[in-house]
């Protein structure tokens, strides 16, 4: 299991102001994906298809807070071999699955537990590339 954390995601209630706020002050180039709900964010040089194009950062995302997450504080995305076996080892040790896992187009698979003390955070696992 890597356990790095690759990517990180900001709830918000207002997503215009949101998007205005990360690229005015901090100068993140944000792409809306609409389909998703969700604003892709990238905190400096990327590349669309591998991300990072060097090492130092992390990119990440804006989603809308909702009843399935009502958070007030960003959350952490961990890489992991597959979501699903991830999931059991955190329902082993304490945590709760918020979601199960889930295809997020044909990049890969992401799935949401809560910790033993209430935190949501975000679990990543890459698609198989084609040979």
């Amino acid at each position: 299991m890597s356990g790095k954390v690759v990517h990180f995601e900001i709830p918000f209630d207002d997503g215009e102001r949101a998007r205005n706020f990360y690229s005015g002050a901090f100068g993140w180039q944000l792409m809306q994906v609409p389909v998703m709900e969700y604003t892709i964010v990238m905190t400096g040089p990327s590349d669309p298809e591998t991300g990072p194009t060097e090492p130092g950062f992390i990119n990440g995302g804006l989603f809308e807070r909702s009843e399935q997450f009502p958070g007030k504080a960003p959350n952490l995305v961990i890489d992991v071999p597959s979501v699903d076996e991830a999931l059991k080892q955190v329902e082993a040790a304490g945590g709760k699955t918020v979601t199960p896992r889930m295809a997020v187009g044909d990049m890969g698979f992401t799935g949401y537990f809560t910790d033993t003390e209430g935190n949501l955070i975000g679990l990543w696992e890459t698609a198989p590339t084609e040979q």
